[in-house]
Order: structure tokens, then sequence, then C-alpha cells
């Protein structure tokens, strides 16, 4: 089933592969990346304004910084981006033994850990890892032989974590523990059909359902708790990367896009590829967390 809601091009950025939206409730921005072109945005929802910071490198992800400014995952590993001075400022080398791969997809927990993954630029074998970096910089491989490291999330009692592996073809689920940080029992919960599209980024919403972006597959997919199928929501362009819950009620959910490797004939049939979108679903997200390092 999917669902007819209006699709707003609220931003026609022409990002190359823009990815990894965060609702910034400290100044109700929306903050995204486009990650080969190593932009960070700051996307003003009310103005219109996008901001841009240029890394000078491949950014995989950003968080906030309950310091200030945001936290990143760039090529090789974590790093601060001090927004007022446009200074960045490396803080851990995750990939110094693998110069093939960048770091990819994250997001900050609960308790002010951030998570990231990385992968391999041909996009292809078991090279990744995900990490988890702890407020002190401590830096902790959870996972390893791991495809293209995308989407997280975690459910409103805090008790699962949910991890796409874009090569895997679905989300696996894991017992979470908040005051350790520590992942086990990892399980398949959803499996996507090839049709459908490829896994990529993710959100939870407030009721516990998780929302999953569909890289080839034109449309943003929901799925209830137990991993069965929800609902769809269409948008008018094929690279379809990820999506966050923003807005004073959390109830508008963003959703960024890519125009990476595509002809001008197909990007002619895709208006706003590369654009970041918005609708409203009737159900409202989880609060954005901090990076407490």
């Amino acid at each position: 089933m999917s669902a007819a809601l209006e699709m707003e091009l609220v931003l026609d950025a022409g990002a190359e592969t823009g990815e990894g939206p965060v609702w910034d409730f400290r100044d109700e921005s929306v903050a995204w990346i486009d990650v080969t072109r190593g932009l960070i945005h700051r996307f003003d929802p009310d103005t219109g304004h996008d901001e841009v910071f240029d890394a000078g490198q491949h950014v995989g992800a950003l968080g906030l910084r309950a310091a200030g400014g945001y936290l990143l995952a760039v090529r090789g590993g974590f790093a601060t981006l001090d927004v007022e001075s446009g200074v960045l400022e490396p803080i851990a080398d995750t990939e110094a033994a693998a110069p093939s791969n960048r770091m990819n997809d994250g997001k900050c927990d609960s308790t002010g850990r951030f998570w990231a993954g990385s992968m391999a630029y041909a996009e292809a074998g078991r090279e990744g890892s995900l990490y988890r970096l702890d407020r002190d910089h401590t830096v902790t491989k959870m996972l390893t032989q791991v495809g293209i490291s995308n989407g997280l999330g975690w459910s409103p009692d805090d008790r699962v974590m949910y991890y796409i592996d874009s090569l895997a073809g679905g989300v696996d689920a894991y017992d979470f523990s908040p005051d350790t940080g520590q992942i086990s029992r990892g399980r398949r919960l959803i499996d996507v059909a090839p049709d459908d599209g490829i896994p990529d980024g993710m959100t939870v919403d407030a009721e516990g359902y998780l929302w999953v972006a569909m890289w080839n597959g034109w449309s943003v997919r929901r799925y209830r708790p137990d991993g069965t199928f929800d609902r769809a929501i269409q948008l008018p362009v094929r690279q379809v990367s990820c999506c966050t819950f923003g807005g004073s009620d959390l109830g508008d959910l963003y959703i960024t896009t890519a125009a990476r490797g595509q002809s001008e004939s197909d990007l002619q049939q895709q208006p706003g590829a590369g654009g970041v979108f918005r609708c409203q679903p009737g159900v409202s997200g989880l609060a954005t967390h901090e990076f407490r390092g």
C-alpha cells in the first residue's frame, strides 16, 4: 500500500550524494550532507536559506555536538566541525589501515555516543565495520565484515538497535544496552526485495515504526517493529538516501536524495533529484540526540 501524501521539494540543491539529515533543535534547522562533494549543509525551513560548509574531504555522516557545532564521520574517521570558525578537527582515524575505505552513515544514541560505519569505495566486498565513538573519544569496533554500513536507529524504549548493511539487503535488530553501549543477539528483522530498492538511511518514529529510504526504489518504506511492511511513500526521484523527522512537533519528514551517476536524460525525468523533500505522514519522530563528548 502506498500513501498519497503531498511531497514538497523544499530545497532543490542538486546534491551529488545528499545524505544524513538531522533535525537541529538548537536553531530549528535541518543539517545534512553531500557525501562525495564533502559539503555540510544547514537548511532553515522557515526562510529557505541553505548555509554550506566545505569539509575538504568526503563526509559520511554528521551529528549534533552538545559543545557546539557538529560531530562528523569523515573519510578516514571522526572529526568535529566548529561552524563559527569553519575549523575541522580530527579526533579519531578509524580507517588508517584501510585507505580504500571511507566512513558512511552514523547517528547519536540517547546517552551521547556516536555510531558510524565504513564501506569500501568499490561498494563491494565486506571490508567495512561499525564503530562506536564514546564520550571520551574512545573508539570501539562493534561489527566487522560489513558491506556498506548504513542506517541506524533505536526503539523508543532504547532496548533495540536497528542497523542496515545495504549490501545485505535488509534491516537487522540487536539487543541494546544504553548503559554500556553493548549490542547482542543480532537477527534479521526485515528482508527487502530487490524490486523495492536498496535499503539506505533510516529513522524511527514515536510509535516505534521504522522508516527506511530506498536507494533506486523511489520511496521511503515504513515497517512495524516486528518487521512487517506497513506502507510506502513515493518520491519523484530514484535515489532516495535518508530521512529524519523535524519541525516543532517532529511531524515533518525530511528526505534527502541524490543525483549521482545519472544521465541528463535520467535527471530530466526526475525533478528535484539531489534535493531535500518534505511531507507530513501523520506521525511524529523521536527527539534528536547530541554527542556529549
